[in-house]
């Protein structure tokens, strides 16, 4: 894989649509408020911490894990379909499996696993989409 011919503004885009997504999945409108009560989390503990540091590092590792998944499907022959697949792939079969390895040992409920399951291994799909589509 040669780094040389990643479309770079491909990736900055995958690694933000997970900032989007995320905003989306852990709001009210979707899933925001069963996070709250799955982690005993209460309006005011949402409001703790060091947001700068928070977002920055989130599109950090956001960053990092779109540059992978980008190496992975540095292609000529990657489509969108297989950006999607791979995402699917890497989303589900490795992410969201180790988030129910370690969701089990630490006694999380299953909806605890689901929701954050679901956000990367949907993140994923889309960051493959993206990085597919602008191969």
């Amino acid at each position: 894989m040669e780094i040389s011919t990643l479309n770079w503004l491909a990736v900055i885009v995958a690694a933000l649509s997970n900032f989007l997504i995320g905003g989306l999945w852990y709001s009210p409108v979707l899933f925001g408020k069963l996070w709250m009560k799955e982690n005993n989390f209460s309006d005011d503990d949402l409001k703790k911490g060091n947001m700068a540091k928070i977002f920055g590092l989130t599109f950090l590792f956001s960053f990092v894990m779109a540059f992978n998944l980008a190496m992975f499907l540095n292609d000529a022959d990657t489509t969108v379909a297989w950006g999607a697949v791979a995402g699917f792939l890497a989303g589900f079969g490795w992410v969201a499996m180790a988030i129910s390895i370690i969701g089990q040992f630490e006694r999380k409920s299953t909806k605890y696993i689901l929701i954050h399951s679901g956000y990367v291994t949907i993140s994923f799909i889309v960051m493959g989409l993206i990085i597919g589509v602008w191969r």
